[in-house]
C-alpha cells in the first residue's frame, strides 16, 4: 500500500492519544511526529507491536489514494545500509541506549577555523542570495587554481566547473549526463552503495567489475579489459573511486596509466573519477601518492572529476562539492542541476573559498597524521583478532574492510545485527558494498571511541569463536 503525506498526517492525528514521544521513524528516517506518536522501524520495516491503531488509521486515511502509482525506477532502488544502520543507531540513542558507531564516514574534527570564520562573515554580511547555478566566480576560480597547482589540470572556471550540493549530487549528475536506458555503467566492487543505485535511477544497468582482496581490491588492467570486451556495445561509463570507499585502496599513477591504456581502445566510454578522499592518503612513497585520472594521457577529454569539502575539511553538513570536466560534459551537468536544485548554498560556497585559499597545508597535514595513526591502530588491533583478515593495508580514505567470513557462515549482515544488539557496536556489513563476508570499519572518530569499538569487536569475535558461530 502506498501512503501520501496527507494520509500519514491524518493517521498521526487519529493516533495522537497513544503515546508521547516527539519523533517518528518512517522507513530509515527520523521525522517529527505532528501528533507526538513514535513508531520504531527495524531494517526499514515498522514493527507490528504497539501501533496497530496507527496502521488502521493509515489504511483508512489512504484508501482513496491507493491508486496512485510510483515510478518503477523507485522500486529498483535500495535505501543505503549505512543510512539504515545510522538511523537505527540514532533511534537507540534516543531511547537512552549508548552505541559505539563506526558506520558513518564523517571526520570527528571540526572544520578549520578559517572555514568557520568565512561562513560567519557570509552570514553577518547577508551573503544569502542565489548564486549562479554553477557556483560563485570566486569559488570556481579557487577550484580551478587548486586543480592546476596540485593536480596539474587546467580547467576554465567559467565553463568547465560545476559546484553542487555535495559531491554526491555531482556524481549523480555525471552519471545522468552520460548514460540512460540500454546503456551499462561499469562499477568496480567493492563499491560505495550509492553508485549502482544512481545508475539504476538513470535507467542504465550497473555492471559489477569484481576485484580481488589479494590485489588490495584495486582494478587490474586485465580485469577492466575483460569487462569492457564483455560489454563493448553497451558500456558508456566507468566509475573510478580513488581512494576507495569502502576499502581505502589507492590506485597508483602506474596503475592508472595501465587502465588508461586499456580505455584508449574504447573511446565511447566516459570516466567518472570520484576523488573525494584524495587529500587523505597516507604514504611517503611518491609512486603511491594520489594522481588525478584526468591527468593520464588521453583521458582529460572523457573524464569527469568529482571532489568536495566533506572529508578533508570536515564540512559534511555544509553540502558542497564540485565536478570538473570538459565543456560538453560540464554543460550537460549544469543543465541537469539547473532543473533540480539550482545553486549550492551561498554561505557554504563562501566557506569553500576559505578552505581552498586560507587553510594551510600544515593544518591538513596534521589532520592526515592523526587519521594515519588511527588507521595504524585499527590495523594492529585486527592482527590480534582471529578470523578478521586484512590482506592489504589501505593507504587512503578512512576505512578498512576486513574479511570476517569465518563467522556466521559468511553472513555479514547477521553478524553486524548481533554485534549491534549484544555489544552496542555499529558497523556496516560488507555485502552492501558488494563485498560479502566483510565489514566496513570507519576510523574517522575519536581515539577513545575507536579503542572502545575495537575492544567490543574483539570480545564479540572471541565469543563467536567459543560459541562456534
Amino acid at each position: 500500500m502506498r501512503f501520501s503525506g496527507a494520509a500519514i498526517l491524518a493517521a498521526f492525528s487519529a493516533a495522537a492519544a497513544l503515546s508521547s514521544p516527539s519523533s517518528v521513524v518512517v522507513g530509515a528516517f527520523v521525522v517529527p511526529s505532528p501528533a507526538g506518536f513514535a513508531v520504531r522501524a527495524r531494517d526499514g520495516v515498522p514493527s507490528s507491536s504497539s501501533f496497530s491503531p496507527l496502521r488502521a488509521s493509515i489504511e483508512e486515511a489512504s484508501a482513496e489514494e491507493s491508486e496512485i502509482a510510483l515510478n518503477p525506477l523507485v522500486a529498483s532502488v535500495k535505501i543505503s545500509k549505512t543510512v539504515e544502520i545510522f538511523s537505527e543507531v540514532k533511534r537507540m540513542e534516543a531511547d537512552g541506549i549508548r552505541v559505539t558507531s563506526l558506520c558513518v564516514g564523517e571526520p570527528d574534527f571540526p572544520p578549520p577555523r578559517a572555514v568557520m570564520d568565512a561562513a560567519m562573515r557570509a552570514v553577518e554580511g547577508c551573503d544569502t542570495r542565489y548564486t549562479a547555478v554553477t557556483g560563485t566566480a570566486a569559488l570556481r576560480e579557487a577550484i580551478a587554481e587548486d586543480l592546476r597547482a596540485r593536480k596539474g589540470l587546467e580547467y576554465d572556471p567559467n565553463t568547465e566547473i560545476v559546484v553542487g550540493n555535495g559531491a554526491k549530487q555531482c556524481v549523480y549528475q555525471g552519471v545522468l549526463a552520460t548514460t540512460g536506458p540500454l546503456d551499462s555503467v561499469i562499477v568496480p566492487a567493492p563499491y560505495w552503495p550509492s553508485y549502482p543505485e544512481m545508475v539504476a535511477l538513470t535507467g542504465a544497468t550497473p555492471v559489477i567489475l569484481e576485484t580481488k582482496e589479494e590485489d588490495g581490491y584495486l582494478i587490474t588492467p586485465e580485469a577492466l579489459r575483460k569487462c569492457l570486451e564483455d560489454n563493448e556495445d553497451e558500456a558508456r561509463l566507468l566509475i573510478l573511486c580513488n581512494p576507495s570507499n569502502p576499502t581505502g585502496g589507492v590506485h597508483s599513477a602506474k596503475r592508472l596509466r595501465e587502465l588508461a591504456e586499456v580505455l584508449t581502445d574504447y573511446p565511447k566510454v566516459a570516466v567518472l573519477a570520484d576523488e573525494i578522499y584524495e587529500r587523505l592518503v597516507y604514504t611517503d612513497d611518491e609512486e603511491g601518492k594520489h594522481v588525478s585520472f584526468a591527468s593520464m594521457p588521453g583521458m582529460f577529454h572523457r573524464t569527469m572529476t568529482v571532489n568536495g569539502f566533506s572529508k578533508a575539511y570536515a564540512m559534511t553538513g555544509m553540502r558542497l562539492g564540485y565536478l570538473a570536466a570538459p565543456t560538453k560534459l560540464a554543460k550537460a551537468c549544469t543543465t541537469i542541476q539547473s532543473q533540480l536544485t539550482s545553486c549550492a548554498g551561498s554561505i557554504s560556497q563562501a566557506a569553500g573559498v576559505a578552505a581552498l585559499e586560507d587553510v594551510t597545508e600544515e593544518e591538513l597535514a596534521n589532520n592526515n597524521a592523526i587519521m594515519k595513526s588511527k588507521r595504524d591502530y585499527v590495523v594492529e588491533r585486527l592482527k590480534d583478532m582471529p578470523g578478521a583478515e586484512l590482506s592489504v593495508v589501505p593507504t587512503g580514505a578512512f576505512y578498512v574492510l576486513p574479511d570476517v567470513s569465518e563467522y556466521y557462515d559468511g553472513d555479514d549482515a547477521a553478524l553486524c545485527l548481533d554485534l549491534l544488539k549484544t555489544k552496542r557496536l555499529a558497523l556496516v556489513p560488507g555485502s552492501s558494498f558488494g563485498a560479502p563476508g566483510t565489514v566496513r570499519i570507519s576510523y574517522a572518530t575519536s581515539t577513545e571511541e575507536l579503542e572502545e569499538a575495537m575492544n567490543k569487536l574483539e570480545e564479540f569475535l572471541e565469543e563467536c569463536r567459543s560459541d562456534d558461530r
